[in-house]
C-alpha cells in the first residue's frame, strides 16, 4: 500500500523594494497621551519603516512617557537612515509628549529637516454643547 502524504507548499516571500531612492522622505510622528507612533514615507506615499511603544519593549503606562518617545523616534530614525534617508519633511500630530521629543532627537541626528508641520486637527465650532437643565 503507498501511502499519499499532503505536500503543504509555501511561498516564499518576495523581499520588499520600498526604499528612498532620492534620499527624500516624511517622517509622520502620531503622538496620543497613551503612546507614540513614528511612520517614515518615501515620496511616493509608501511606507518604508516604522516604530512603536509595543515594537520598542514598553508596556502598560511606561508607553506614555518622554523617555518612551525618544526611545520610538531614535528607533525609528536609525532604521530610517539604513535604508538611504537624508532629508525629511516631519508632520506632526497629537497632543502627546512625543511631538517635543521627536524634535529633539531630530535636531541630534545627521537628518536634515526641510518641512516642520503640526496638524493636529483642532475642531472650529466644536461639539454641540448639552441642552440646559430645567428645574
Amino acid at each position: 500500500m503507498s501511502e499519499t502524504k499532503n505536500k503543504v507548499t509555501t511561498k516564499s516571500k518576495k523581499a520588499r523594494s520600498v526604499h528612498f531612492k532620492s534620499g527624500h522622505g516624511c517622517m509622520y510622528v502620531k503622538s496620543t497621551f497613551n503612546t507614540t507612533h513614528v511612520s517614515f514615507t518615501n515620496m511616493n506615499g509608501d511606507v518604508v519603516c516604522w516604530s512603536s511603544a509595543g515594537t520598542c519593549g514598553f508596556k502598560g503606562a511606561k508607553r506614555s512617557t518622554p523617555f518612551a518617545a525618544t526611545t520610538i523616534i531614535e528607533e525609528g530614525t536609525r532604521k530610517a537612515k539604513s535604508l538611504g534617508l537624508t532629508t525629511v519633511d516631519v508632520f506632526l500630530k497629537g497632543p502627546g509628549p512625543g511631538k517635543d521629543a521627536a524634535l529633539r532627537i531630530l535636531k541630534t541626528s545627521s537628518i536634515e529637516i526641510n518641512l516642520l508641520a503640526d496638524t493636529t486637527p483642532i475642531p472650529h465650532n466644536g461639539c454641540r454643547p448639552k441642552k440646559t437643565r430645567r428645574v
